[in-house]
Formats: C-alpha cells, sequence, structure tokens
C-alpha cells in the first residue's frame, strides 16, 4: 500500500550530500563506489523536462536518444557497463543465469521468452506513438536497460507465484513483460516498471490457471459428447 500510496517518498526523492566532496576529489583512492543516476533515471529526468514545450517534443526527443546511445550504448548495456542497480546492469549476465535455471528446470522457458516478447511489442507500438524520449526509444532497449532482464529471468519465472499451466505461463510472461514497458513509459512515477508488471500478474496468475484449467475441461466434455 505505502509502495503504491507514496511513491517518490518510497524510492527516493531527495539527494543527500556528505560535504566531502572536496576531500573525495583530493583522495579519490578512499572512495569505494559511488551512486548517480541510471539509463532510465535520465529518460524519466528528460520526459519531465520543461524545455521539451509544444511544438518541440519530436525533434529534441530523437536528438535526445542519439546523445541517449553515445551515453548508453547497445552494447555496454548488454554487457552490464552502465549505471544500476546491483544484479540488474547486465543482461549478458541474466541470459546465463536463465541457462542454469532453465537447465535445472526451476525457471520456465515459456515465462522467460513470452515476458522478452511481451516487452518488445509493447516498445514497438510505444514507437509508433512518438513524442517524447520514452515513446521514442528503440524497443530493444527497453530489454537491455534497467531491471527488465533480471525481473524476466530471475522474478516473474518464481515457481510459487507464477502461472503453472503450459498455456498459462506464455500468457503470464507476455502480459507481464507488455505491463512492465507500459507502466515504466506511461506512469512518470514507476521510471522502472518490472517490479509492478510483475506484482499484478502474480494477481492475476491462479485466474489464469483457472480458465485454462476450465477451458480444457470443458473441451474434454465436448469430445466425450460427441463420441
Amino acid at each position: 500500500f505505502l509502495f503504491f500510496a507514496y511513491p517518490t517518498s518510497m524510492s527516493g526523492d531527495k539527494v543527500w550530500m556528505s560535504g566531502l566532496g572536496d576531500k573525495m576529489a583530493a583522495n579519490p583512492e578512499s572512495v569505494d563506489g559511488f551512486s548517480g543516476a541510471t539509463a532510465l533515471g535520465d529518460l524519466a529526468t528528460n520526459m519531465s523536462d520543461k524545455a521539451l514545450v509544444a511544438g518541440q517534443h519530436v525533434e529534441n526527443s530523437h536528438e535526445y536518444i542519439t546523445t541517449f546511445s553515445q551515453h548508453y550504448g547497445p552494447f555496454e548495456s548488454f554487457m552490464g557497463m552502465i549505471p544500476g542497480s546491483i544484479g540488474e546492469t547486465s543482461t549478458m549476465a541474466c541470459l546465463l543465469g536463465a541457462l542454469v535455471l532453465v537447465l535445472t528446470g526451476v525457471g520456465s522457458l515459456r515465462i522467460i521468452l513470452s515476458f522478452f516478447a511481451g516487452g518488445f511489442i509493447m516498445g514497438l507500438l510505444l514507437n509508433a506513438i512518438g513524442g517524447n524520449p520514452y515513446l521514442d526509444l528503440p524497443a530493444y532497449y527497453h530489454l537491455i536497460i534497467g531491471g527488465f532482464a533480471f525481473g524476466a529471468i530471475f522474478m516473474a519465472t518464481d515457481p510459487v507465484t507464477a502461472s503453472q499451466t503450459a498455456n498459462g505461463k506464455i500468457i503470464y510472461g507476455f502480459l507481464g513483460g507488455f505491463l512492465a514497458i507500459m507502466i515504466r513509459v506511461l506512469n512518470p512515477a514507476y521510471p522502472e516498471g518490472v517490479f509492478l508488471a510483475i506484482l499484478f500478474m502474480n494477481i492475476m496468475a491462479p485466474i489464469i490457471d483457472h480458465y485454462i484449467v476450465q477451458g480444457n475441461i470443458n473441451r474434454r466434455l465436448k469430445r466425450l459428447k460427441t463420441t
């Protein structure tokens, strides 16, 4: 409830300064790490930029996408050489994890592939609309930045909360990826979207399975009557 009711407060809407800037600049070896804007954070900031006034959206959007791709190239994004949360930056590493999950039977390949397919198709639909950096961002970019790959592989495939039927897994995964990109792009309060999409689909998974099973029962009853 708190996450939905107070998104900015829960996710963090303030920048806290340590006051040690000069000391860290003089002794960079004393710093183990630092935080900063992620690729999705940059996109969200640009969307709210007041400079994008009416009549300048498309031109500025295309210019920003060009600049964005220079800072966060497809290869760098895929390999994980970009800022991001721990564990989510490298799509390559996530895919290696997917291989392990599928081979061991823990993760469902149907869910993973359909999740990526749903996200990609939603990205293509948004590209057709265009008008701001998020809408114009190439569909494949959505799959390699943020927590999309991590969520599709390690969260959506949870054997307890995911759909259990074969066809249900495809529907569950496709709608999860579709909703993830929809929330990411169309809801400014959540520049990520994957976590919320998976939560929604966890709620819907039993309903999906129910109708899949009921459909199979009805088809068998019809075959029984015809025989």
